[in-house]
């Protein structure tokens, strides 16, 4: 499978990982690219839920009983998050239109509380993806990632992390539109 002449990854890219891959981590995941320079790579995995919920693990956002998901292996002691929308905070990065990663915490605080920012519109994550200068370019020339340049949209936050990884496929068409209903485990099939 190629990467449809995309070589060149950018913040704000969804990797959807190949369909046989074996690493746990990143099995049928999204990953929503943040950053990508020289010196590497940061991205959180859109759709593989922790045990978690926020209420648990955030003293300040108790009152929000959100799920949590697991943004990859590295740091998993740290919380991330992206919002959609029109910007809201100080210091968030965009990465994409209408996307936009971390921010200040106290005014994310405040507008989750006063409903300046809506629930439906982010999402956290404990961890990180990371990959060090060059190694993302070489799992994209192996094909371990397939890159998609959708815009994520409020309904994507709404997404059920099992359907994303095939819907987002079958949104790009061709031979990914096939590759959307390969089975977890072909020898089941």
């Amino acid at each position: 499978m190629k990467n449809d002449g995309i070589s060149t990854p950018k913040a704000g890219d969804l990797l959807i990982s190949e369909p046989f891959l074996q690493d746990e981590n990143f099995s049928r995941s999204v990953v929503l690219l943040c950053e990508h320079n020289e010196e590497g790579s940061f991205g959180l995995v859109f759709n593989k839920p922790s045990i978690l919920r926020l209420s648990e693990i955030v003293e300040e956002l108790e009152f929000l009983d959100m799920e949590v998901y697991v943004g990859g292996p590295v740091e998993q002691n740290t919380l991330h998050f992206v919002y959609c929308g029109e910007k809201k905070l100080e210091g968030s990065i965009a990465i994409g239109e209408d996307l936009w990663w971390g921010g200040d915490f106290q005014d994310l605080v405040s507008g989750l509380k006063t409903g300046i920012i809506p629930e439906d519109s982010i999402r956290f994550f404990l961890g990180y993806s990371g990959w060090g200068p060059g190694q993302l370019l070489d799992e994209l020339a192996e094909n371990v990632w397939i890159i998609c340049r959708e815009k994520l949209e409020l309904e994507t936050f709404a997404s059920t992390p099992d359907e994303l990884w095939r819907s987002l496929l079958k949104s790009m068409g061709g031979e990914f539109k096939v590759i959307a209903n390969y089975p977890t485990d072909p020898r089941l099939n």
